[in-house]
């Protein structure tokens, strides 16, 4: 039972952080491409509850910033307007679910922008792309681990089961991939590209190329299963009664390597976010505007905005809860497969 809710657990903390994502526009009260020259570089606005005259207001509610007048990126709060935060009300249209047209949003303000977690130098809300940048960053993550489990499992069982030669060239070509400097090849691999890519073809060149890349060490999870399964008394038994390699791959052998594939499924989405937010602030990955996480820490390789704008660091922080979701889970999913062997 502690198993069972420690795996629940896990689950629904991973399940409230991707509702979040999935629901960006609702949880942003701004477009996350509208741009706000007259406030690039903005802090990120305070909430209040109290007003300067002390009063208690149960709303909460900010200053909007107003430009100092000895520089231009400094910022302070125009305490002669107050304004209140308007909760579960219409705002910006934005897609929920990236098709449904929608309009309601968590909180929005009238007559404003509210930057929470502040503005980059367009004056784009930070908030309403880290959120907007997860679905891309994610969905790579979610894609790429496809890729690599599709092509472990089929390339692992193969290995496994017929063994022979099969087996002997396929490690061999899995230790290859294994030792390859994958960054150096997508590095290379750029060159050969056209300078301007379409945000679709970047998006795809990263989760394909990446999940191409990492199938060796799932491929070889998987192999062992299999020797281990194909031995079994029940696998023998149905060999012996006329049972095909289809029917015994469909019924005996995929089925044992599931715990397999879910623990790597846990590991490997993670891995692959942080490829992807590797390779976009490298410049390889989505170019603007799409937000990404990547894309979102490559304003970071200027030493200016590294030490004079501390809130554009935030967009590295937002992949730490769900790094540790994703192994907490694969950590429970391991105890329960374990145990599961152990009462079988």
């Amino acid at each position: 039972m502690t198993r069972r809710r420690k795996l629940a657990g896990w689950l629904v903390v991973l399940g409230t952080l991707h509702v979040v994502i999935v629901c960006a526009g609702f949880f942003a009260p701004n477009d996350p491409v509208t741009q706000d020259r007259e406030h690039p570089y903005a802090p990120p606005s305070k909430l209040h509850l109290w007003d300067m005259q002390g009063h208690l207001h149960v709303r909460p509610f900010f200053y909007p910033l107003r430009t100092r007048e000895d520089l231009f990126d400094r910022y302070v709060e125009d305490t002669s307007r107050m304004i209140p935060l308007k909760f579960l009300a219409s705002g910006v249209r934005y897609k929920l679910l990236g098709w449904v047209p929608c309009r309601l949003h968590l909180f929005v303000v009238d007559d404003a922008r509210i930057y929470l977690l502040g503005s980059d130098g367009y004056g784009r809300d930070q908030l309403a792309r880290i959120l907007y940048g997860g679905q891309v960053s994610l969905l790579a993550g979610w894609l790429g681990a496809g890729i690599t489990l599709s092509l472990g499992l089929g390339i692992g069982a193969v290995a496994g089961y017929y063994g022979g030669w099969r087996d002997e060239i396929l490690m061999r070509v899995a230790e290859l991939f294994l030792a390859l400097p994958w960054l150096y090849l997508l590095l290379g691999l750029r060159a050969f590209l056209p300078l301007a890519v379409s945000p679709l073809k970047a998006f795809l060149l990263i989760a394909i190329v990446s999940g191409t890349l990492g199938w060796a060490r799932p491929a070889r999870l998987v192999r062992s299963v299999v020797l281990s399964t194909k031995e079994r008394d029940f696998v023998r038994a149905a060999r012996g009664f006329g049972a095909s390699d289809k029917y015994l791959f469909r019924r005996h052998i995929f089925p044992e390597t599931s715990s397999v594939l879910l623990t790597q499924a846990a590991i490997l989405v993670p891995q692959f976010v942080l490829a992807e937010m590797t390779l976009s602030f490298l410049g390889l990955g989505l170019p603007e505007p799409v937000a990404s996480w990547g894309n979102l820490l490559a304003n970071l390789q200027q030493y200016s905005v590294l030490v004079s704008y501390w809130w554009m660091c935030l967009p590295a922080l937002a992949i730490v809860p769900f790094v540790l979701s994703y192994l907490g889970l694969a950590s429970a999913l391991q105890e329960w497969a374990d145990f599961s062997k152990i009462e079988a």
